[in-house]
């Protein structure tokens, strides 16, 4: 059993770790929100799943650990969506990446001006 418990944490500490990585690699904050609060959840989950299967575990700390991944369960995702409507309200805009000439095509045609492309420029 104690076996089956390491691995669990294991998957649950590579989960962590994705959202840390997640954390630094995503270009804005709804698209680091959404990676960290998915896998950090997960990770979170997979810890104390793995922690309530080792041998050691008591009655007592069986009841201080559920009682704090009940509260984590609530309180991760909550805080995410808090911190992420918050960024909405004030106006944070999400990351985009915009080919400037297929914009500038986009806009001549919604103003009547289609202009072809010379040949060769794409």
């Amino acid at each position: 059993m104690t076996i089956l418990a390491d691995i669990i944490i294991g998957f649950g500490v590579f989960f962590i770790v994705v959202s840390t990585i997640a954390l630094l690699i995503m270009p804005d904050l709804y698209t680091r929100a959404h990676a960290v609060a998915k896998s950090e959840t997960l990770g979170l989950l997979l810890v104390f799943l793995g922690l309530f299967l080792r041998p050691e575990m008591d009655a007592s700390s069986f009841g201080r650990l559920t009682f704090v991944l009940i509260f984590s369960l609530i309180a991760n995702p909550t805080a995410v969506h808090a911190l992420v409507r918050a960024a909405s309200r004030s106006g944070a805009l999400p990351w985009t990446v915009v080919d400037q000439e297929i914009a500038d095509d986009e806009l001549d045609a919604e103003d009547g001006l289609i202009v072809e492309p010379e040949e060769g420029s794409r």
